[in-house]
């Protein structure tokens, strides 16, 4: 059920940000602008017996230059407009189709998600919630969130008065008097516990990316936190109440997102990425970064020894392992965490990684009752979505699929709580 409502829920915190759209759109884009590669899907929409469902029609890839991309944030916004325009092209080209909507994820280090849970006590128990009621509470949650996040990345970047903004908002869940509700208008009681999921960032890090939707010329639907949108893509039958921990290794960062009863429960994103491993490589080898990148992809080359090239591999796993065990030990908060791990993502295909996270010493230090199992996600993993094309087969594709997904949810009908968040974003001036 909770998993359930923050799907159902599950829209951009600057919802109706490029508004004005009424009739629901033939067709989508999910761009995911990484690192290393800037991928775009288009997605036809297609209304099925319990909803909407989506297909693939066409996918585009462009590799994004070294100095393109920083940590997943943009650093040429001229240079990824031509990457996500070729991508785009590519992807059109292959559909057949020319959408006009999108959604775009945004990652990087001062991306923070988190999940607020906060308890209102209500003046008159007997009198049925209403509209209003309803929106100033979810207002008061949101200003909160604000300020908490203002703080954290405020100090994390060392810049005071940063402009932060909130790029993604979520209810997670809410119960009235103890009692799940996915509707909460007409109920009674007396106590009202809300719990949002809210992801920051720095203005400069989003308005790079509405710059890139603007000279694509497409509608942004929504900018979408990249964890957020990987750890609510599985089937909520599937997840169950048990929930995992969501590891997705791009190429500039490595994003990591909680799911535990039924819920995200935060988010963290650590700048070690796919690059970093070929960064060792290069230094180690003396390589250009290209060739360094192929050596580590596993071709063959005269000047490197393979047990050196697996040690340093194996050497950079261990390093990332403690910053991504520093992460999960964070959003755990000293509660017990689920013994299952998702993987996705380019950077994940790295065998080194994968034998990190098989080792024994890492998982005992955090609260783990067991060693947890680790699970390669795939494409056809994601709910809602088919892909129509054949050519989504790796980890990688599996985020894009992820955004797609929630380009579904962004285009269903809205519920009184997405219409609450709404217009709470919306007096927050977003």
């Amino acid at each position: 059920m909770p998993q359930l409502l923050g799907r159902v829920a599950g829209r951009l915190g600057a919802m109706g940000r490029g508004g004005g759209r009424q009739a629901r759109a033939p067709a989508l884009v999910a761009l995911d602008v990484g690192t290393e590669f800037a991928k775009a899907l288009v997605v036809s929409i297609e209304t099925v017996a319990d909803g909407m469902s989506g297909v693939v029609r066409g996918v585009g890839r462009q590799r994004q230059g070294l100095s393109h991309m920083q940590s997943g944030t943009v650093s040429d916004i001229d240079a990824v407009v031509r990457n996500c325009q070729a991508a785009l092209v590519e992807a059109e080209s292959r559909a057949a189709l020319r959408p006009t909507s999108a959604v775009i994820g945004i990652a990087g280090e001062l991306v923070k998600g988190t999940t607020s849970t906060v308890t209102h006590r209500r003046a008159d128990a007997r009198d049925p919630l209403s509209d209003d009621e309803l929106d100033r509470i979810v207002r008061s949650v949101q200003d909160q969130a604000l300020r908490e996040a203002e703080r954290r990345i405020a100090w994390e970047s060392g810049i005071d008065r940063l402009d932060v903004r909130l790029v993604h908002a979520a209810i997670v869940e809410i119960k009235i008097d103890g009692y799940p509700v996915s509707n909460p208008i007409g109920f009674t009681g007396a106590h009202l516990e809300l719990a949002v999921f809210n992801a920051f960032a720095p203005m400069v890090h989003l308005g790079a990316l509405q710059s890139v939707a603007h000279a694509l010329g497409l509608d942004l639907l929504g900018v979408i936190a990249e964890p957020y949108a990987v750890a609510t893509c599985l089937d909520p039958g599937e997840m169950g109440d048990a929930g995992a921990v969501f590891i997705d290794v791009g190429g500039g960062t490595t994003d990591v997102a909680l799911v535990r009863h039924g819920g995200i429960a935060g988010t963290k994103m650590l700048a070690l990425g796919g690059r970093a491993f070929t960064r060792g490589v290069a230094e180690r080898f003396n390589l250009p970064f290209a060739r360094a990148e192929a050596v580590k992809l596993g071709e063959g080359d005269d000047a490197v020894d393979p047990g050196e090239l697996a040690t340093t591999l194996a050497d950079d796993a261990a390093v990332w392992l403690r910053g991504v065990g520093l992460m999960i030990g964070d959003l755990a908060e000293g509660e017990l965490l689920p013994g299952r791990i998702e993987l996705c993502g380019g950077g994940a295909q790295l065998p080194q990684i994968a034998e990190a996270l098989a080792g024994d010493a890492w998982w005992r230090s955090l609260p783990f009752a067991r060693r947890p199992e680790v699970r390669a996600l795939a494409p056809a993993d994601v709910a809602g979505v088919r892909d129509g094309t054949d050519r989504l087969v790796t980890r990688q594709d599996v985020t894009p699929m992820a955004l797609a997904h929630q380009a579904l949810i962004l285009d269903a009908q809205a519920t009184p709580l997405e219409r609450a968040m709404r217009r709470a974003v919306r007096a927050m001036e977003l």
